[in-house]
């Protein structure tokens, strides 16, 4: 499947993806947040993250949100500007403020790891199906949505339904579940999430946060909409299930520095290879590289790999892919190794 969109469009891009980002607070040091003695200022937001990684790729992208008139949000709209993505469409709030939010240094699946969120009333949970602007939000091959938008608010849910209905001219409508329970409460999220993800074309799963389902045919039989289905299983690879065709990848050994923005990158190495129209096996070791640029630094955000040196690796062979072992530092390696061959 490749996105055609609305090609002829003035204001096309490759893709638009909408959500709330927050500025983070990263702890100094490992330890419960109430001994964190300081934090480093970072940005995250699931939906923010994809832009960046396909912006840093080569892709043009645009954010469209919601931030405050303050200074969390002058951080955010330039940040992640400075990837390179539209941040035009990005409505200031004076009467909201910013979503920030800390967390601890560990692993977050462990039960030390602790999240603190200041999101509640925020400038993005106020959007709706009469802002942001609907033809910034369609004028892109692709539009990236995903699950946590839904949860902000009543307002935004019925936005996500409102972008999720089928409709004739359309975008390539991408949805990642990213199930966080604790932003839901009471609400009966696995059932508005499905629906949510019956409505789009391409569709990624965690299999961690598939409704208790327990194989990737099972999350296939209770989402048989969408087009393509993604079905992440953590470190042992991902399948994807495209009309009747089912493929598996595995993923590389990766040695993990933090297991944050991994989903996020995943997705942008994924859409990345389908909007250049690769086949189903690339689609996913892109999916599986630009994760493993995530894996291997702290923060939300990595620099990945040149677009040479992914497709060569996409490209080995399966002993070779097997084999393959990705560290901290690795696409910085890489691009130093392609900055001497092309060095006279």
């Amino acid at each position: 499947m490749t996105p055609t969109g609305p090609c002829n469009a003035p204001d096309v891009v490759d893709v638009v993806a909408l959500g709330e980002s927050m500025v983070t607070f990263l702890p100094s040091r490992p330890g419960r947040l109430a001994d964190v003695p300081s934090f480093d200022r970072g940005i995250g937001g699931a939906e923010s993250n994809v832009a960046c990684v396909l912006a840093a790729a080569g892709h043009s992208v645009r954010w469209v949100s919601r931030v405050g008139d303050d200074p969390f949000g002058d951080h955010l709209v330039e940040a992640i500007g400075g990837y390179g993505v539209d941040v035009a469409h990005v409505r200031r709030d004076p009467g909201r403020p910013t979503g920030i939010y800390f967390r601890t240094a560990g692993d977050r699946a462990t039960d030390a790891h602790e999240v603190a969120y200041y999101r509640a009333g925020s400038a993005a949970s106020a959007m709706s199906v009469t802002d942001p602007d609907p033809a910034a939000v369609r004028a892109g091959r692709v539009l990236h949505l995903s699950g946590i938008t839904p949860a902000l608010s009543a307002s935004c849910l019925e936005l996500m339904r409102e972008l999720t209905a089928r409709r004739p001219g359309r975008p390539l409508v991408s949805f990642d579940v990213n199930h966080r329970p604790g932003l839901w409460g009471d609400t009966d999220a696995p059932r508005v999430l499905r629906d949510l993800a019956r409505g789009a074309d391409l569709v990624f799963v965690g299999q961690d946060e598939a409704w208790g389902l327990h194989s990737p045919e099972a999350v296939r039989a209770a989402l048989p909409e969408p087009d393509v289905l993604v079905v992440k299983q953590g470190a042992a690879g991902a399948t994807v299930f495209e009309k009747r065709d089912v493929t598996f990848v595995p993923a590389p050994r990766v040695d993990v520095v933090a297991e944050v923005g991994a989903g996020d990158a995943f997705a942008a190495g994924f859409l990345s290879a389908t909007l250049r129209g690769l086949p189903v096996r690339d689609r996913l070791r892109h999916g599986h590289l630009m994760a493993a640029a995530a894996l291997t630094v702290p923060g939300d955000h990595a620099t990945p790999p040149s677009r040479e040196h992914a497709d060569r690796l996409a490209a080995l062979d399966d002993a070779a892919w097997g084999r393959l072992r990705l560290g901290p530092g690795w696409t910085a390696e890489a691009q130093r190794a392609d900055e001497e061959v092309r060095t006279p």
